[in-house]
């Protein structure tokens, strides 16, 4: 019996794509920051790691797909920030992005990692954003590499 695994080596030459919500900036530049020193700690240069900004969360996935269809990144990471208000726009923005990025990653069989924060409350939001939760950007770019190893076994 076979066992693949990935590990936290970048494919050679390997580039990959950081989508982030300039809304809620505060939050996403944190998370960004977070995501651009995991690639960095792990090998990926710095001119391998595009970093593109959309409005808000909602953009996201539209950025990701056209990326994904370019074929030109081994790996995306969808990163934003949605706040719970007093509407459903909180449930439709967070659900519809996460659902999209899902697609995008089995319609165009690359990895997409969703470090889209859907919280409650600021505060939430400071703790998965370098705060006592960790980065979720930085999380999410780990994914990313990993996954694009493991896709490159599987080939």
């Amino acid at each position: 019996m076979s066992h693949y695994e990935g590990d936290l080596r970048a494919p050679e030459g390997a580039r990959f794509a950081i989508i982030a919500s300039r809304w809620n900036p505060r939050i996403t530049d944190r998370l960004v920051a977070g995501a651009r020193e995991a690639f960095t700690a792990h090998g990926v240069a710095e001119d391998a790691v595009d970093v593109v900004r959309v409005p808000g969360a909602w953009e996201v996935p539209l950025a990701a797909a056209r990326l994904a269809a370019n074929g030109r990144h081994a790996g995306i990471v969808a990163l934003g920030c949605v706040v719970r208000g007093d509407t459903r726009h909180y449930e439709q923005v967070a659900d519809g992005c996460s659902d999209a990025l899902m697609r995008v990653a089995l319609d165009f069989r690359l990895p997409v990692a969703n470090g889209v924060l859907a919280v409650d409350s600021y505060q939430d939001a400071e703790a998965r954003a370098g705060g006592s939760h960790g980065n979720k950007g930085e999380e999410a770019a780990l994914v990313v590499i990993e996954m694009a190893h493991l896709m490159e076994k599987l080939a």
